[in-house]
């Protein structure tokens, strides 16, 4: 799979979530502890986040107590126009 660039997924309707991870220490599980994650994603349904979560489920040791997150989507499509031509004044 080729790397897509920030541009494209800004143009395909993802956008910047950032996620609070509070989860609880292994060795001591009364200890909270924080953990700040972003990545690009789409809103509603945040496809990228679930699957993160489900990784940190089924692989990390420290159980998940809470996550919270915003999202904010950093382009709209009629935000972006396609540019045929540049003059280039010295």
């Amino acid at each position: 799979m080729r790397d897509i660039s920030e541009t494209e997924l800004m143009l395909n309707g993802y956008g910047l979530t950032t996620a609070q991870f509070l989860y609880h220490l292994p060795d001591h599980p009364h200890l909270l502890q924080t953990f700040i994650w972003q990545e690009y994603d789409i809103a509603p349904k945040f496809p990228v986040l679930v699957k993160f979560i489900d990784f940190w489920r089924a692989k990390l040791d420290g159980p998940l107590h809470s996550v919270t997150y915003t999202h904010q989507k950093l382009i709209a499509p009629n935000e972006w126009r396609k540019v045929d031509g540049e003059f280039v004044l010295n």
